[in-house]
């Protein structure tokens, strides 16, 4: 019974609860009117269970001692001559309890009057009253389960679908404040370092919200025995409104928007995400915008593409995976137009960029190590017969290090890969005017990748230190016009140490320090640092 009350009172007190207030603005938006009403209505069967619970735990209560008193009469039955402890009279006084005079019994009239009269009865029929009670507390224990599974399920279904399929919202609530020591491309998640100019104040501080994230699951129906799911991430990154204090009014930016077909064994991926071939990225609060070490050693797009995957079981603890697909063929380059897309040279091609990879996967420590090794290709159509060959291959890995430890990295070498990430974005360089059949296109090769050192200190603390480079071919660059590139940069680096703290499994913490450096061609090395202080709240 204790047991059922502290439950009973602890749905309770969380259904009046209000959330945490890093949620409540999120939670409001999708509340409807019938939902509140069914919350009510739960909250109040709550209540009269409550009241129903305290009243029979009173009621235990009476019947316990009047069972005692009736075993203890009936001990003094059974033993009229026994030692007993001292009892209390009616005048007050104390006397032996073997005084107390037998018993009388009334003459039997019918069995049915004697089992009413009789003490040892009496204490059936009290034991018959407790086991009613049990029975009845185990029915309301029951009713307690189901009103808890109905307040549970109102509690998370915050989204009405179209359709009679679940649908559920998640995201995070994202404050980083940062410092910056230096000139920076971008102040809030800075990847590449600049010179900088003469006057300059060279450094800055602010706070932004931008790289809160909104996401919805759905979860469909089963076809041909494939489970259906889709995905849809969305962030605030997408550039500022063009208003006073814009830069803190980001623009929603779509990220990542899948659909699945899941087997097994085998899974079909359509929509818009991120590399399935160069899958693993450092762990950081700091940048979720872009990956972090972004053109700096960590290949990273949010495409279209379409891709198969299929799963091994090589053993009881291994396992091999199998993935293909094809892939919007990209190059790095900007939007022509902001209202109209025209096509890209990659695009150009008339063909789709086309990758795979396979990963080997055994746990060790009760962590899962993976190696991994992939492949891409695509084509560049520059005109007049210029095109270019846009490949790489890759390599990753996870590799625990006890139970505490875990080294994770990555490493590519290709070329013309801007539209990866890689040389900060540029595919090729020419030295003249694309317009002129007779001016050469040359892809910037490139040699790159990362690695990071992992630490789980307690199941709510991590430590991450990490370093990446990506370093373009110094020949491609001169050969292309150097004043052409960015900053005519060859090689990006970064290092980042931050620590993570999640003390409830909604709130982070987060503190990282990054240091940026590169080198560049035609004037001095550039370096930038950024501190950034990290609060979310995920929901």
């Amino acid at each position: 019974m204790r047991r059922l009350y502290s439950l009973a009172w602890g749905l309770l007190v969380m259904s009046l609860l209000s959330p945490a207030w890093a949620q409540d603005a999120s939670q409001n938006a999708y509340k409807d009117a019938s939902t509140e009403a069914s919350v009510r209505e739960l909250r109040d069967e709550v209540r009269e269970l409550r009241a129903a619970v305290e009243a029979m735990r009173a009621e235990n209560a009476q019947y316990r001692e009047e069972t005692r008193q009736m075993h203890k009469e009936l001990d003094a039955v059974r033993h009229p001559d026994s030692g007993r402890d001292p009892v209390e009279t009616p005048s007050g006084s104390y006397e032996s309890a073997s005084a107390i005079p037998p018993v009388e019994l009334r003459p039997q009239a019918s069995s049915r009057d004697t089992r009413r009269d009789t003490p040892q009865d009496d204490a059936q029929t009290a034991e018959s009253k407790m086991a009613h009670d049990a029975d009845r507390a185990a029915k309301l224990d029951e009713e307690y389960d189901l009103l808890s599974s109905k307040v549970d399920e109102q509690h998370q279904s915050k989204v009405e679908s179209a359709s009679k399929y679940r649908v559920r919202l998640s995201g995070i609530v994202l404050l980083n404040l940062f410092g910056n020591k230096g000139q920076v491309e971008n102040q809030d998640f800075p990847t590449v370092p600049l010179a900088v100019p003469p006057g300059t104040p060279s450094g800055s501080v602010g706070a932004t919200l931008r790289q809160s994230q909104l996401g919805l699951e759905i979860f469909g129906p089963r076809v041909a025995g494939a489970r259906t799911s889709a995905d849809l991430q969305m962030d605030f990154a997408g550039g500022f409104q063009n208003t006073w204090d814009g830069v803190d009014a980001g623009i929603i930016r779509l990220r990542t928007a899948t659909m699945r077909l899941d087997w097994a064994k085998t899974s079909i991926v359509a929509g818009q995400d991120g590399l399935f071939f160069s899958p693993t990225t450092p762990t950081s609060l700091a940048t979720l915008a872009v990956p972090a070490l972004a053109y700096a050693g960590n290949l990273w797009n949010w495409t279209p593409q379409v891709r198969v995957e299929h799963r091994f079981t090589v053993s009881e603890d291994s396992s091999f995976l199998l993935q293909a697909g094809i892939l919007d063929n990209l190059n790095g380059d900007f939007p022509m137009d902001s209202n109209f897309r025209y096509p890209q040279a990659s695009e150009l091609s008339r063909q789709p960029a086309y990758a795979s990879r396979a990963a080997w996967s055994h746990t060790l420590f009760g962590q899962k190590l993976t190696l991994g090794g992939g492949g891409y290709y695509g084509r560049q159509n520059y005109s007049f017969g210029r095109n270019v060959n846009a490949w790489a291959g890759l390599a990753d890995w996870t590799v625990p290090l006890g139970r505490r430890f875990a080294i994770t990295g990555k490493f590519y070498r290709g070329a013309a890969l801007g539209g990866l990430g890689a040389t900060i974005g540029t595919s090729t360089l020419y030295p003249g005017s694309l317009s002129d059949p007779s001016t050469p296109v040359i892809p910037l090769n490139t040699i790159g990748g990362w690695s990071q050192l992992k630490f789980r200190a307690t199941s709510k603390i991590e430590f991450n230190t990490a370093f990446g480079q990506d370093s373009a071919f110094a020949r491609d660059v001169r050969a292309g016009n150097p004043t052409a590139y960015f900053d005519s940069v060859v090689r990006n680096r970064g290092i980042l140490a931050n620590v993570i703290a999640r003390p409830r499994s909604d709130l982070l913490f987060s503190a990282e320090y990054r240091h940026l450096a590169a080198d560049a061609l035609l004037n001095n090395n550039h370096t930038a640092n950024q501190i950034n202080l990290v609060m979310g709240v995920l929901f």
